[in-house]
C-alpha cells in the first residue's frame, strides 16, 4: 500500500492548513488512520487517530480543539484540518494506516509533509 500526503507548507501563527493522505495499491482495507508528527530532535508523536468503521477519534492533548481528523472511505483518503496553528506545531507530518487481519497488523507510512508555522 502506498500513502501519499499533501497540503503541508508555511503558514503564520494562527493560520490554517489542511493535510490529505491518499492510499492506493492494496486490497487490504484500512481499519485505523492516523497522523503523526516529528519535530527536529524530537520523537515521533501521535497527533490524531480515526477508526474507519465507526469514525471514532482521539487526539493528542496539544491538538484537541484545534485539529480535526476525518476520512472518506470511498476515496480511501484521510484529512487533517489544522486551525489556530502555533510555532510548536512545526514538524514533519506523517500519515499512517493500519490494516488488521487477526493476528497480523499491517502498518503503512507516508513519506511525510513539512508543516512550518512562523511566529
Amino acid at each position: 500500500m502506498q500513502l501519499v500526503e499533501s497540503g503541508g507548507g508555511l503558514v503564520q501563527a494562527g493560520g490554517s492548513l489542511r493535510l490529505s493522505c491518499a492510499a492506493s495499491g492494496s486490497a487490504f482495507s484500512i481499519n485505523i488512520w492516523a497522523w503523526y508528527r516529528q519535530a527536529p530532535g524530537q520523537q515521533r508523536e501521535l497527533v490524531a487517530r480515526i477508526q474507519s468503521g465507526n469514525g471514532a477519534t482521539n487526539y493528542a492533548d496539544s491538538t484537541k480543539g484545534r485539529f480535526t481528523i476525518s476520512r472518506d472511505n470511498a476515496k480511501n483518503t484521510m484529512y487533517l484540518q489544522m486551525n489556530s496553528l502555533k510555532p510548536e506545531d512545526t514538524a514533519v507530518y506523517y500519515c499512517n494506516a493500519q490494516s488488521i487481519y487477526y493476528p497480523k497488523t499491517y502498518d503503512y507510512w507516508g513519506q511525510g509533509t513539512q508543516v512550518t508555522v512562523s511566529s
